[in-house]
């Protein structure tokens, strides 16, 4: 009895030395910023403009409105809505929140009420259950109320809760990563697409600009000016100009059907306006998340914490398992012949009920059971470290990235401006038969060329800022 008296304080001792964990975040190094040393902006040339980070702010819930586009903010609200991405992380969270009631429920009483009517015939040889012996021949109604309590004295039953409700913590950062990631992706799709639709422009321009040349050159081959040579490589320009069209269409109707998609249709059924490059306009101050925020705002890091959490309570429900479990219980009714007597002369009844249970040899299962769960644990805490670092290594590619971009942004601009100017001075020396149609031709592939890498610069600056209002983590 006296060793009795201990096992309390001995299975809560080792369920907290098994499980306590203290606060997660303090188990993943934190830097001192956010993307290490954030600068102020971004610096180009001065060509294009640049972009100021506001280090210590969080990203806005509705941060797709800083590109300045009604038509992308209606395309995004659509998205919201329709995603099955969406619906399903929502319906995957009611269920968690559900089980985690259930879970809570199962500490409470339980009460349950039976009634039941039998007819018997027993044999003359037999003692009938009735009073009077000569009746073989009986029908008995019985009612009965019985009520149930677990007393969760090793914690096993709270144990369990907690788990349920770190799934259910789980399932709500699952949804809110649904519908950043929602966001996130229709907003690159339609930035993509768009620069797609310049480049196609700019392709087919450039084919026209190409078609007229050629038609110059048959002109000038008819006047003696230009040879077979000169008429064959403005041909093979042209085609190589035309060969790459179908590429940039192509994959503007793959865009075109990725965003259908993310809104939850099929491909080729009506889309809302598309916006195009000149509605999208670059966000002029982008934020910088203190590292607490990151973790605080950021849904992965957020369910890899409510994993550590449920991790934690599965460890303490397998110790309380080694652990006797205490049930206590009553129970009241009445039975008699008739239906309107069960609870008169003295048909009545009524019992407690006290039981205890206690694993005495399970084969080893059950420590090996606790042995698992304090595993699982431990590779929770390191699969959160791991999300942790990963966050911070999102922010400081963001940024670097938009660095980078606005550089090579900037780099783009001047060179398709030169290339310009140099194509039209080739131009005009062309038709004064200064330089011959090679190097008109070469001028005229180094305007595409600049076109499309402006194209492209100008949709990597708007993905990578995406891309950090995404790492930064979202403000409450």
């Amino acid at each position: 009895m006296t060793r009795l008296r201990f096992l309390p304080l001995v299975a809560c001792t080792l369920v907290a030395g098994c499980t306590g964990i203290g606060d997660p975040n303090a188990t993943a190094p934190l830097p001192s910023v956010a993307g290490a040393s954030a600068p102020t902006t971004t610096a180009g040339g001065g060509v294009v403009p640049a972009q100021s980070f506001a280090v210590g702010e969080t990203t806005p819930r509705a941060w797709w409105t800083e590109f300045g586009c009604d038509d992308l903010n209606k395309l995004v609200d659509l998205g919201l809505t329709g995603s099955n991405d969406i619906a399903a992380a929502d319906a995957a969270l009611r269920a968690a929140q559900v089980q985690a009631g259930v879970a809570a429920a199962a500490l409470g009483p339980g009460v349950d009420v039976s009634y039941s009517a039998q007819r018997t015939r027993t044999p003359a040889a037999l003692s009938p259950v009735v009073a009077d012996p000569n009746q073989l021949l009986y029908s008995l109604h019985t009612a009965q109320v019985t009520v149930s309590y677990p007393l969760d004295l090793f914690g096993g039953l709270r144990a369990r809760r907690q788990s349920a409700r770190a799934a259910a913590k789980v399932a709500a950062a699952h949804l809110l990563a649904a519908r950043q990631t929602l966001a996130a992706n229709l907003v690159v799709a339609t930035v993509t697409r768009a620069a797609l639709a310049d480049q196609i422009a700019a392709t087919e321009v450039s084919i026209n600009s190409a078609k007229q040349m050629l038609e110059l050159t048959r002109q000038r081959r008819a006047l003696g000016a230009a040879g077979d040579a000169d008429v064959a490589a403005q041909e093979a320009a042209l085609a190589a100009q035309e060969g790459a069209l179908p590429a940039l269409q192509r994959d503007e109707v793959h865009q075109r059907a990725l965003i259908s998609a993310l809104l939850g249709r099929a491909p080729g059924e009506p889309l809302p306006e598309l916006p195009g490059s000149t509605c999208l306009v670059l966000p002029p101050q982008v934020p910088v998340a203190q590292p607490a925020a990151v973790v605080q705002g950021r849904p992965d890091v957020q369910a890899a914490a409510a994993a550590v959490e449920g991790a934690a309570a599965d460890a303490r429900a397998a110790v309380a398992a080694r652990f006797p479990s205490i049930m206590l219980g009553a129970s009241a009714g009445g039975t008699a012949q008739a239906f309107s007597s069960m609870f008169t002369d003295g048909n009545a009844f009524w019992s407690l009920l006290g039981s205890v249970s206690t694993p005495v040899f399970h084969s080893g299962a059950l420590r090996r059971q606790q042995q698992a769960a304090v595993a699982l644990l431990e590779e929770s805490k390191a699969q959160y470290r791991t999300v942790v670092l990963q966050a911070f290594v999102d922010v400081s590619d963001a940024i670097n990235g938009l660095q980078a971009d606005a550089r090579t942004e900037d780099a783009s601009v001047r060179a398709l401006k030169a290339a310009e100017q140099s194509y039209a001075f080739t131009q005009r020396q062309q038709q004064l038969g200064d330089v011959g149609t090679f190097t008109l031709l070469q001028a005229q592939a180094a305007v595409q060329q600049a076109r499309l890498q402006r194209s492209a610069a100008w949709a990597a600056r708007l993905v990578d800022t995406v891309a950090l209002y995404q790492a930064n983590g979202q403000a409450e």
